[in-house]
């Protein structure tokens, strides 16, 4: 079940829960790059070429992660990157402004194994077809 070519970028300030995603992408077969920050997930992306999908958190300390999917979505190289914001942030209407931001997917925490899995294969089957 080895899907080699998929790259899962994680964006999760808080190092439990950053392990813990990394962990859960990894046993779905996917290759991760953990980032503990906006501003260090920004810097990549301006520099390599962009990963096959992000798990990004919303809460960090440095940008908000809505900020950071905002500008990926006004980034033209970026823009059909599938998003899935993971966040303890779960009213109807802060699910609501996470997709108007552009998220692919919202999911609250905490998330389970399963909900990762299918939320990574929903967006990039999407992002493939």
């Amino acid at each position: 079940m080895t899907r080699t070519p998929f790259e899962i970028f994680i964006v999760e300030d808080d190092n439990d829960t950053a392990d813990m995603l990394a962990e859960m992408v990894q046993l779905s077969g996917y290759r991760v790059r953990l980032y503990h920050g906006a501003q260090t997930v920004l810097a990549a992306l301006r520099q390599h070429a962009p990963p096959s999908a992000m798990i990004l958190d919303i809460m960090m300390p440095d940008i908000s992660g809505l900020d950071v999917l905002r500008e990926i979505r006004g980034d033209a190289r970026l823009r059909d990157l599938p998003v899935i914001l993971l966040s303890a942030k779960s009213t109807p209407l802060e699910i609501e402004e996470g997709l108007k931001a552009g998220a692919n997917l919202y999911l609250t925490k905490p998330v389970r194994f399963d909900e990762i899995r299918r939320a990574l294969e929903e967006v990039l089957a999407n992002n493939t077809a």
